[in-house]
């Protein structure tokens, strides 16, 4: 792959939007300093007001966070789904551009449109086949909220409840949830920590950790959509992709994977070498791209391990951004906003038209409870579950 990422993980610069993101130029004790800070951030968000994402749902009080560094880089991040809202990083002209979509309020998200955009994912990411699983010969049911499949956890997965948000310092944010015994169908306690840091290079870094007190599943991950060209900007179909990965999981009509891991050499699925996503894109003629009305697939990375390692890179025809994924997990599922049906409007105005954002989710292989072949998900009391995800935002050269 493309990119050297040894010193992928110094990181700087943790901003909360505070009452400082507002304060007049003319107030007595601000200093210069601070103004151009607060601009900074303010600049970041564009449109969002905090105000807009400070709720109570659940009885728990949602909120607005900022993170940023000194080269114009902000991710701003609510705690209800632990959702990242918008990213924005500078093009290749060094224009601040928002590459990732999202909502202007926190009551969007609890809307009737996707229910995924930015969030984490869990209990379960991914679908598990007619919502059932077994462990130590007891079966486990699960909502079916996906056809005749579960899908990212249940009807209310993480992506639908309020996270622990602490600022520990100020270059992360550490998010907790507990999802109890018995939480959407699934056994035991689980102890959930997530922390979000944004580097020094433009790196976004996800570290999951979880525990439980019951033998159970767990594959986490993030479900941001993104657009590198910006928010709004059209089509993600001219983009370019490099996906690590020799093969791929074949999936049936409810996508479910069929337990083949199929190779990608001669098919629309071979990404090895950088491809437009829209090149090979005939759902009349491959199977597999009809099945999933389009990409909605797993790869099965090379390299894979307990170690980070390069999973994709993706670069914005338009921008020149380029972001490159690296992750310790196995599987990488590449979607490209197939169910996108603009009936909502993102916080620049535009709507979610049909494949104007792509995702890719790091991740264990979907339905791996079922699947005997696959990496097991299975986490026992004990052990801890751990996974890292990095996207790091450049500029073609």
């Amino acid at each position: 792959m493309i990119i050297d990422y040894k010193n992928l993980i110094t990181a700087t610069g943790l901003v909360l939007l505070t009452a400082a993101c507002n304060q007049p130029a003319n107030e007595p004790g601000t200093t210069e300093a601070a103004e151009q800070e607060a601009n900074t951030v303010t600049a970041c968000v564009g449109s969002l007001d905090r105000k807009d994402f400070q709720d109570t749902i659940d009885g728990k009080s949602s909120d607005l966070y900022v993170l940023k560094n000194s080269n114009g880089a902000c991710a701003a991040i609510t705690s209800y789904g632990g959702r990242i809202v918008s990213l924005v990083v500078p093009d290749k002209d060094g224009k601040p551009t928002d590459v990732s979509v999202g909502f202007k309020t926190v009551k969007e998200y609890q809307g009737p449109g996707d229910a995924y955009f930015g969030a984490l994912i869990g209990r379960v990411g991914n679908r598990i086949a007619k919502g059932k699983f077994s462990l130590d010969g007891k079966e486990y049911t699960l909502a079916t909220n996906n056809g005749p499949n579960s899908l990212h956890g249940g009807i209310k997965g993480f992506q639908a409840v309020v996270w622990n948000a602490v600022q520990s310092n100020d270059s992360t944010l550490s998010l907790s949830y507990v999802s109890k015994d018995g939480e959407e169908g699934y056994p035991g306690n689980l102890t959930v920590n997530v922390v979000y840091t944004l580097g020094a290079d433009n790196a976004v870094k996800i570290d999951y950790k979880a525990t439980t007190d019951q033998k159970t599943v767990a594959n986490l991950s993030n479900h941001t959509y993104f657009n590198l060209n910006g928010e709004g900007s059209g089509t993600i179909l001219n983009h370019l992709v490099q996906i690590n990965a020799d093969k791929y999981t074949p999936v049936d009509a409810t996508l479910i994977p069929t337990g083949k891991l199929e190779p990608v050499a001669g098919t629309p699925f071979d990404f090895t070498k950088p491809a437009a996503i829209g090149a090979r894109l005939d759902t009349n003629v491959n199977q597999q791209l009809k099945n999933g009305g389009g990409y909605d697939h797993n790869f099965v990375l090379n390299d894979a391990g307990t170690s980070l390692h390069q999973a994709a890179q993706v670069t914005g025809d338009q921008s020149g951004i380029v972001m490159d994924v690296f992750t310790t997990e196995p599987g990488l599922q590449f979607y490209i906003g197939n169910f996108m049906s603009g009936k909502s409007s993102f916080k620049s105005g535009a709507k979610d038209d049909y494949r104007t954002a792509f995702c890719m989710e790091t991740q264990h292989f979907p339905d791996a409870p079922n699947q005997k072949n696959f990496p097991s998900i299975v986490l026992e009391p004990g052990k801890e579950y751990t996974s890292t995800t990095i996207y790091k935002f450049g500029v073609k050269k």
